[in-house]
């Protein structure tokens, strides 16, 4: 892509809009990380955008070197007040482009799948820019760091249906790019959305 940042920046928008209008409840609906709500994911993503490379390992240091604990400090320090100091937060670092250690496409995975992680549960619909969401099954097609997502694909055909793209052998996992994007990396809800005879298997393989 020509504009990683900038595609982020649309899309942490786009979320941002989305949410606006949610009410008290709406805020505390479980998201597809298990044991965070949709607010949670929202902080997490404030946190990720504000914690450059130094900030990681200090805060990994700090958590014992134990991701799920860093990452719970970051959702307590960026949750503010109130879902409306959550939200206001967000905003603020649209167009942050501070991240942690690691490849870019990372980030951008992170503005899209944790994305779907508030509006699926909230039964919000959006279309993502294609291109992005391809590049990041490319990536992580192919990485094992954190999502897992290569031994996840092991043995499988992957095939888009809205966008030429496939990979892989074996049996079939078929439909929309976002929808394999969204089950390739551990949400096993999204299997739903799919079909072939892989399915069961990729759906077998979801963390979350």
């Amino acid at each position: 892509m020509d504009d990683l940042w900038g595609t982020i920046a649309q899309e942490r928008g786009a979320l941002a809009a989305d949410l606006a209008g949610l009410d008290d409840a709406q805020w505390t609906t479980p998201s597809l990380c298990a044991g965070w709500s949709v607010r949670d994911v929202l902080a997490h993503m404030t946190n990720t955008a504000r914690t450059g490379p130094m900030g990681f390992l200090g805060g990994m240091a700090k958590a014992g070197f134990k991701f799920d604990k860093f990452a719970e400090a970051g959702i307590a320090r960026q949750s503010g007040t109130s879902p409306a100091d959550t939200l206001s937060r967000f905003e603020s670092v649209r167009t942050s482009t501070t991240a942690p250690p690691g490849p870019k496409t990372t980030w951008l995975g992170e503005a899209i799948v944790h994305a779907e992680d508030i509006r699926r549960p909230l039964g919000i619909a959006h279309d993502y820019p294609t291109d992005a969401v391809v590049e990041v099954m490319d990536f992580y097609k192919g990485s094992n760091v954190l999502i897992g997502g290569k031994n996840r694909v092991d043995g499988l055909t992957l095939r888009a249906t809205d966008t030429d793209w496939s990979h892989g052998s074996g049996p079939a996992v078929e439909g929309r790019a976002i929808d394999l994007l969204v089950a390739m990396t551990g949400r096993a809800t999204a299997c739903d959305r799919l079909s072939g005879d892989g399915v069961e298997t990729l759906r077998s393989r979801g963390t979350a």
